[in-house]
């Protein structure tokens, strides 16, 4: 089973992301859950979401405490939350920054392998507005193949309608520019 664990702020579509991504594995004929973590939280509040993935129907119901994968929405949320808690030494972050792996390390002192786009740019410049879900769905499959873009392409239509085309041309340029460590 993959386990991954998304962090975002409110209103960036973290859970959306963890939706899309459970929606794809299960159109691959994998079984998949994603479901949010929520308390109080407001537009702009740190906010997590979690996805599984297995071959096998998944019988647990618990919030993910050691996710293989790690999305990173949010580059301000390095600062505030440990992103690294829980992740084996194997596990693989996949971060929304302009910088490289070895500035993001230098600066953070990250420990698990990373992989790097610069989501925001990429969400500007295609879809017009400041969200990178769909973008960040890009990095994750260039960086680890836990779906495959043509399974998400059915999801992101039937969630996102007229504007589904510019969510998959966001999630293709993230795929195409992902820099993943070793």
């Amino acid at each position: 089973m993959v386990e991954i664990r998304f962090h975002g702020r409110g209103g960036q579509g973290g859970v959306t992301s963890a939706e899309l991504t459970a929606l794809a594995a299960i159109e691959q004929g994998k079984f998949a859950q994603a479901f949010p973590s929520f308390g109080p939280e407001r537009r702009g509040a740190p906010v997590m979401a979690f996805v599984r993935v297995s071959d096998r129907q998944i019988r647990t119901r618990e919030k993910v405490y050691s996710p293989n994968i790690v999305v990173v929405l949010d580059p301000t949320l390095l600062q505030i939350v440990n992103v690294e808690a829980g992740v084996p030494e194997d596990g693989i972050l996949i971060v929304n920054t302009k910088f490289s792996p070895a500035q993001l390390r230098a600066s953070l002192g990250l420990k698990r392998r990373l992989a790097v786009v610069d989501a925001s740019t990429i969400a500007v410049e295609v879809l017009r507005v400041p969200i990178t879900n769909t973008t960040m769905l890009g990095a994750l499959i260039k960086a680890t193949n836990v779906v495959s873009i043509d399974a998400l392409r059915g999801p992101v239509e039937k969630r996102f309608g007229p504007i589904a085309e510019r969510n998959l041309k966001a999630c293709l340029r993230a795929y195409d520019e992902t820099v993943v460590e070793g």
